[in-house]
């Protein structure tokens, strides 16, 4: 324990520089190319103004929209969610990150997102979200409103469930779909189909050497074997919940960090499920959304939340320095 605190600690004291009061909040669309389909992103920045609640749909986030940028030579880190999830999944994460002096960018990944689906059953989506992370990279550092105060030698990836697992093939990882330990309880599925049928992806996989540090909850695993991730180098932190969920054996999460050619920093989190990860809900999304939003008996998200995000900053502070 005090190993940890004196870490989490140091991190602050080295951001004590760029401490702000407020996460700047800008909505952005990044403009369709010949890489893709036009992505909807959410940017957090560090901002000197005190923070206000924002109710956007049935989230309230902590920030002050369109705040002009603090600092410069900034780290960066970009979020993919998970299965039909949406950027804002994860927002106090970014909020606890941008009031520490980072930038923190978010996509939708087009066709697997809470207002499109189009694509989620589809196996091509699997090897279209990494190459969605790289054009938002890309636009972080080129073209957006704060590319100028980014550091492009310092970019983290934060990753949940599909998200983790776009971060490892960014990372180098390569997926084996037809050997990997992937539940498909219903055969006429089209995922489920495509594996059985060996009808797999095609285009070439996108990794990014950019990405210098990575934290994954809840990892889907198409990575059956080291051969698959031998050239997963960067360092990680790796978190897995105890009962798994929407997909996620919750044994397959021990043995990717066996697997990895380099030791993870693992957590498993007691008495949770797979939708813990994602940030605590409001009373109306828990009322909508309540198999996302509902937590074993015991199980205090808030509280593991403030944990999970002061681990992770922690983590992005050692390794992006």
């Amino acid at each position: 324990m005090k190993t940890w605190l004196s870490t989490v600690l140091a991190a602050l004291l080295c951001l004590s520089a760029t401490l702000t009061h407020a996460a700047g909040i800008k909505l952005v669309r990044i403009p369709a190319d010949a890489g893709g389909p036009e992505l909807k992103a959410v940017v957090w920045t560090p901002c000197a103004d005190a923070a206000q609640t924002l109710t956007i749909g049935p989230f309230e986030l902590k920030g002050q929209r369109d705040c002009p940028t603090v600092g410069d030579k900034l780290p960066l880190v970009v979020i993919s969610h998970g299965h039909g999830g949406t950027y804002f999944g994860h927002h106090d994460l970014a909020e606890t990150l941008a009031d520490a002096g980072f930038v923190v960018a978010a996509i939708n990944h087009p066709g697997d997102t809470h207002a499109d689906m189009s694509h989620a059953a589809d196996l091509r989506e699997l090897a279209e979200r990494p190459a969605d992370i790289k054009r938002l990279v890309d636009y972080m550092l080129a073209n957006a409103a704060d590319a100028a105060h980014v550091d492009p030698a310092r970019i983290g990836f934060f990753g949940f469930s599909r998200g983790g697992y776009t971060g490892l093939v960014l990372a180098g990882a390569n997926p084996d779909f037809v050997h990997a330990r992937v539940a498909c309880p219903d055969p006429t599925w089209l995922i489920c189909k495509q594996i059985r049928d060996h009808d797999l992806p095609r285009q070439p996989l996108t990794h990014d050497p950019r990405i210098k540090a990575y934290v994954l909850a809840d990892p889907l695993d198409e990575f059956p074997t080291a051969e698959t991730l031998k050239d997963v180098h960067a360092p990680i932190q790796l978190w897995a919940s105890e009962a798994g969920g929407d997909g996620v054996e919750p044994e397959t999460i021990p043995a990717l960090a066996g697997l990895l050619p380099r030791r993870p920093e693992f957590h498993v989190v007691p008495n949770s499920a797979h939708f813990a990860f994602l940030a605590p809900c409001p009373e109306q999304l828990a009322h909508d959304s309540p198999e996302v939003c509902t937590d074993a008996k015991g199980f205090d998200r808030a509280a593991f939340h403030a944990m999970l995000d002061a681990k992770a900053l922690a983590f992005f502070t050692a390794h992006l320095r």
